[in-house]
């Protein structure tokens, strides 16, 4: 057996080492996400994002909420008594990125759909401190300003499609006219929820019916977090029992 040395004084040798255990490690991470289908429970509920909360999700990460966020409530008591069900993989399987972080600044967001109203989410936004005093969090007034650009949210679901996420093409042919529909009030909306389902939320996010703000866009897609699974009705899945034979 070679002793440390031996390995450290020569570096031809360090390196082949390095290259067997760096390659080994590579493999034991990269080899199960060929079999992705078989990691991942099915979860009745899940669907892709509509384009709307899609422009969000993109707002989301361009203004990096996720250095101060997580979403992901992980199975420790505390997490669960304070958040709600724990977290599943099925619900971030359309995230590209996922956005399960690893610093908390902020509350986590997994379950943050539903628990405020818009109006609360507009108001944070613009400036924290109105309904978080003690918030350090900069505001966002300049969402209600920007129109959000979904001229080209098409091209943005034809990508994820190729990642795996399930658009079909009248998704994505009626794109742009889905992401505006959802933020009115006053149009009809029975093609959007026939193509997405009916628990889309469909009203104007951010109280300005003139237009199609980051706002609407961004606070369509917080709404949505947590929301896909009924928790009431999941039913984990349990490993089979083996028969032995005598």
């Amino acid at each position: 057996m070679l002793k440390h040395d031996q390995i450290e004084r020569s570096s031809i040798l360090l390196l082949i080492l390095t290259v067997i255990v760096v390659s080994i490690g590579g493999l034991v991470e990269i080899t199960p996400l060929f079999r992705i289908e078989q990691t991942i429970e099915k979860v009745e509920g899940m669907r892709a994002y509509t384009p709307l909360e899609l422009a969000g999700s993109k707002i989301y990460k361009r203004e990096g909420c996720y250095g101060c966020h997580s979403q992901q409530v992980r199975v420790l008591r505390d997490e669960v008594e304070r958040y709600g069900h724990y977290s599943l993989a099925a619900e971030s399987m359309y995230d590209y990125p996922f956005q399960w972080g690893s610093k908390r600044t902020g509350p986590d967001l997994a379950r943050v759909g539903g628990k405020y109203s818009d109006m609360w989410h507009t108001r944070h936004l613009i400036n924290p401190r109105d309904v978080v005093p003690e918030s350090i969090m900069p505001g966002y007034k300049f969402l209600s300003e920007r129109d959000a650009d979904i001229s080209g949210i098409n091209v943005d679901m034809e990508v994820l499609r190729k990642l795996g996420v399930p658009y079909t093409d009248e998704m994505i042919q009626n794109a742009v006219s889905d992401a505006m529909v959802q933020a009115s009030a006053d149009r009809d909306a029975e093609g959007l929820l026939r193509r997405y389902g009916k628990k889309v939320n469909v009203r104007d996010f951010d109280g300005n019916l003139d237009r199609v703000s980051e706002m609407d866009a961004l606070v369509a897609y917080l709404q949505t977090l947590g929301t896909f699974v009924d928790f009431a009705k999941f039913d984990p899945a349990t490993p089979k029992k083996i028969e032995i034979k005598k």
